[in-house]
């Protein structure tokens, strides 16, 4: 998809989204409809949209979640595929972009360095990068909304093995998969055990000559079917659109009672879990591979459409060993129990590394803003920092739900901010009470590697994140827009004077300065998309 170029003058919008993913094109479409009068623009770090499901291209990348509650709350998924591929649901973000004529409204290849609240004019400056040419654009808005996901577009987690460079094949992980990867009649060996290593090892084994998925502890892994009987059954009846309702309210409700299911009876779960893999893969197989010490849902549960996971361990396509890793050797991995795994390909699937904001620097009148002290107000708006929100799904349940939830009330917020002539607002908590808690309740690696570059919940609502989606209907779809702990004001200057000039807030001495620096930056990372 091309990339736009950009005069260096600065532009103004009442919106800005930052990232062009799931989450961004979401937040356009909802801020298009329920906002008519707001002008916008998405600023996308890349030059294509679909975030997340245009970046990962390794084999078999598909959903985790089922595509009736992924899927936005406007659009009606129609594949027959329940858990889709990467493939389509990037299609999926590209016709959702279409309908509603969003692409208009990207900049691709723009890089958000820096964003500073300038409290006069009510408005954010944004210093953008154009990441193809290396110019400078500048962009000034009232609201910034950040889409860019919770992790590095730039690099994947990747722990150092010794013995590496010694290695004769090639080591890999998921985030930089090679085009055209040869690995027909190879030895891999994939390193992990979550949900993105659940995905690549069937993928791969109907080629490669054998697969191993090396774990240091296993994870919860449970069979999901791709057909469904009910759907393929409403779909001769009743309308699409009726469908998906259907079918979105009967899965959320399913995933909720499966959850605290899981949370309440944690004995009884494991259990049952237990028993549904060992009919999968065969009284001979050693289930301590299938076994984690940790109770269901302490991580994410990993879903395998039709058991494909099993089905390649039971054609003996596919092994599974639980050891550590001693170093890498020449010809494949030694392990600390004395084995040695033979490999032509290594794929690390160790996880992702967590970033928010998409490594951009925030400010308020130009004095350094830090989030990891705050404490995020709805799950969306961050404690003290005025008219910016950001968007993150839920852990639990499908990344969409609360997407869509959250940026419907940015809307609904938004109007009633013109309703009633305010043009600024700011989350402030006065409850002294309220205790610090971590922003993430699960304790996958990857989130305790980063919970010191995390803001915070609180022990209380509104400040607390429920993880779930029938509390945050009722409190985002129906709750109050203007509760004690949002602080509304009208700017000094008038939010006209912005729009008709926006250029005045960017010093030429100052945009010289940051010209000048940008011709120094070949790559800058920062923002992309969720």
């Amino acid at each position: 998809m091309p990339s736009r170029e950009h005069t260096p003058e600065a532009e103004y919008f009442d919106v800005i989204i930052i990232g062009a993913g799931l989450s961004g094109i979401g937040a356009a479409c909802h801020l298009s409809k329920n906002c008519p009068q707001k002008t916008f623009a998405l600023l996308e770090g890349r030059e294509s949209m679909g975030g997340t499901w245009d970046l990962f291209r390794y084999p078999g990348i598909r959903s985790d979640s089922d595509m009736y509650t992924l899927g936005y709350n406007f659009k009606p998924w129609t594949n027959a595929k329940g858990i889709a591929d990467g493939k389509d649901i990037r299609e999926y973000i590209q016709q959702a972009a279409a309908e509603n004529n969003i692409e208009p409204h990207i900049r691709y290849s723009s890089r958000v360095r820096q964003a500073n609240w300038h409290s006069p004019s009510g408005t954010w400056q944004l210093t953008v990068t154009h990441s193809l040419t290396g110019k400078t654009q500048h962009y000034v808005c009232n609201f910034m909304l950040s889409c860019t996901g919770y992790y590095n577009y730039d690099q994947g987690y990747s722990p150092e093995f010794p013995g590496s460079e010694q290695f004769n094949g090639q080591i890999i992980h998921p985030q930089k998969w090679p085009e055209n990867l040869d690995y027909h009649g190879k030895k891999v060996v994939v390193i992990g055990s979550g949900a993105t290593a659940v995905t690549v090892v069937p993928a791969m084994a109907d080629k490669a000559a054998h697969v191993t998925m090396l774990q240091r502890s296993p994870s919860y892994i449970m069979s999901i079917p791709q057909d469904d009987i009910m759907i393929n059954g409403l779909r001769k009846i009743l309308p699409e659109r009726w469908v998906y309702r259907i079918t979105r309210t009967r899965n959320i409700a399913f995933s909720w009672l499966m959850y605290n299911y899981c949370k309440t009876f944690p004995n009884s779960a494991r259990r049952l879990i237990y028993k549904l893999n060992k009919k999968e893969l065969g009284d001979d197989f050693d289930m301590k591979h299938f076994t984690p010490k940790y109770n269901p849902w302490e991580e994410r549960l990993c879903a395998v459409p039709d058991g494909d996971m099993f089905s390649a361990i039971r054609e003996k396509k596919v092994s599974v060993v639980t050891d550590h890793i001693e170093r890498i050797t020449e010809h494949g991995i030694q392990l600390k129990s004395g084995e040695h795994l033979e490999a032509d390909i290594i794929i690390t699937a160790t996880g992702l590394e967590i970033e928010l904001l998409g490594k951009m620097q925030v400010s308020l009148d130009q004095q350094p803003f830090s989030v990891t002290d705050k404490m995020v107000y709805r799950g969306f708006l961050m404690q003290d920092l005025p008219n910016a929100g950001m968007v993150f799904g839920y852990t639990n349940a499908s990344w969409t739900l609360k997407a869509d939830l959250i940026t419907e009330w940015m809307c609904r917020l938004l109007n009633h901010m013109d309703r009633s002539g305010q043009s600024v607002v700011v989350p402030h908590n006065s409850d002294q009470q309220i205790q610090h808690r971590p922003f993430l309740d699960i304790e996958s690696g990857y989130v305790q590697r980063a919970e010191r570059l995390l803001p915070k919940q609180g022990s209380k609502m509104p400040w607390k994140l429920a993880q779930n989606y029938l509390l945050d209907l009722l409190m985002l779809r129906f709750g109050k827009v203007n509760d004690a702990n949002l602080k509304f004001s009208k700017s000094e200057i008038p939010l006209e004077k912005s729009r008709n000039n926006p250029q005045a807030l960017f010093p030429a001495k100052k945009q010289a300065k940051e010209q000048q620096g940008s011709q120094k930056i070949t790559e800058p990372k920062t923002a992309a998309s969720a």
